[in-house]
């Protein structure tokens, strides 16, 4: 599934890259980690650039951390509150979907190879066996931040500038209303993957010539005959090409879902940065909120600019499931998280750390710093290095408000058990 428009990413698992990174000994850095934000390696040497070191490096955590709901590890969203429901559950589940994968001869192959020699397929899954034990135990955050801080090993993402500051944006599942026949109404297409479509020659047609620079090509397009749904909204069909699954409600009364069946061979183009650098948009605070406005107020503009994103992204109906990631199980609202999987491993444990938004009631958003536990199971075509993280919001249009403001830089780290 996955993600990107502007400065916030909304990119889902629709593509790979394969940078090969060496795997070189992993050396602990001793970091004595005050209340967040943490701070870079304690190195005063020169440091290579990111692209030439290996992804993630293993790290010391200090002891001294106040105060502690401030420090690594602390995450009160698992227990319920007087105003709050907790999402132990959501966890749980999330756990088991990455240890069904680690099981698949896809999960195998990934880990084959993977660039740092002590983090192995099997260490993963006994990581993830022992975090599930503690998730049910524990009693408070508390609990469990220090026993995972006792029994686990954390290897920090170098990040994107090589002393781990990592990119965070978010994405979620839209919901649309769709159509299964075109008529005057609903006009726009998702189209379903075409069956020759490996043997298409590259370079591949772009956007604007599978849809036209209206997206209104219709039986003109190669493409005709291979229609899904229609869409009342071009913009709409768009950002289910950008997000890569929607669910959606049907004209007739029922309801179904679209899921990321392949795509074209082309890179990410953020369309937010397009319009900023034709002066249409100011690039600071640039939010997908701010996008979808510019193009309600100015829908003619979506021609100059939509098929400036030359990929083309195709579905297939998944019949009301949950959005699926790029490991092939459900993502998790904010127990997910996106990276490139050439170089992060794939279904295992992390911790994340930065500011997200929050609700606060009434149609508020309020950031706060927190320190997550998540897994990683998606990826995503914007989503490349070890300096990015996409965190999965959920599905709707509060998740959608959340997702389209999450920004800045934070931490990533993985965590294994301690050998």
């Amino acid at each position: 599934m996955r993600k990107t428009l502007a400065l916030v990413s909304l990119s889902l698992g629709i593509s790979f890259v394969n940078p090969v990174f060496s795997g070189l000994a992993q050396v602990p850095i001793p970091i004595n980690i005050p209340p967040l934000p943490l701070p870079p390696t304690n190195s005063t040497e020169p440091l290579p650039p990111p692209e030439l070191l290996p992804p993630l490096k293993l790290v010391t955590l200090g002891t001294d951390c106040k105060p502690i709901h401030q420090c690594l590890g602390w995450d009160e969203q698992l227990w319920s509150g007087k105003s709050k429901r907790g999402d132990r559950k959501a966890m749980l589940a999330s756990i088991d979907n990455s240890l069904r994968y680690l099981t698949t001869e896809k999960a195998r192959a990934a880990y084959q190879n993977y660039p740092i020699s002590e983090i192995t397929l099997a260490r993963v899954r006994r990581s993830l066996l022992r975090f599930r034990e503690l998730v049910v135990s524990s009693k408070s955050p508390a609990q469990l931040q220090a026993a995972v801080r006792q029994e686990f090993n954390f290897y920090q993402s170098v990040g994107n500038d090589g002393n781990g500051s990592v990119k965070f944006t978010a994405y979620y599942e839209p919901v649309y209303t769709a159509s299964r026949v075109r008529n005057s109404v609903y006009k726009y297409p998702l189209y379903r993957l075409p069956p020759n479509i490996v043997t298409w020659v590259k370079p591949h047609p772009k956007r604007i010539d599978l849809e036209g620079k209206d997206g209104l090509l219709g039986d003109k397009s190669e493409l005709h005959g291979l229609e899904l749904f229609w869409f009342r909204d071009r913009l709409d069909a768009y950002l289910v090409h950008i997000q890569g699954s929607a669910q959606l409600r049907l004209t007739n009364g029922k309801r179904t879902s679209v899921g990321y069946a392949g795509g074209t061979d082309y890179p990410w183009t953020s369309i937010g940065k397009e319009l900023a650098k034709d002066g249409k948009l100011p690039l600071q605070g640039l939010t997908m909120p701010t996008l979808i406005k510019y193009f309600r107020q100015n829908p003619k503009e979506m021609n100059s600019y939509l098929p400036r994103w030359e990929r083309f992204v195709f579905f297939k109906e998944t019949g009301g499931t949950p959005a699926t990631g790029s490991i092939g199980v459900p993502v998790t609202p904010e127990r997910s998280i996106a990276t490139d999987k050439s170089l992060m491993p794939p279904g295992a444990l992390a911790i994340i750390n930065n500011s997200f938004p929050y609700s606060a009631g009434k149609g508020i958003l309020v950031k706060r710093r927190v320190s997550r536990f998540v897994l990683d199971q998606d990826t995503g075509s914007a989503i490349k290095g070890p300096g990015r993280v996409d965190y999965f919001m959920g599905t709707g249009k509060l998740a959608g408000d959340r997702a389209g403001i999450t920004g800045g830089n934070g931490t990533l780290y993985y965590l294994l058990l301690k050998e």
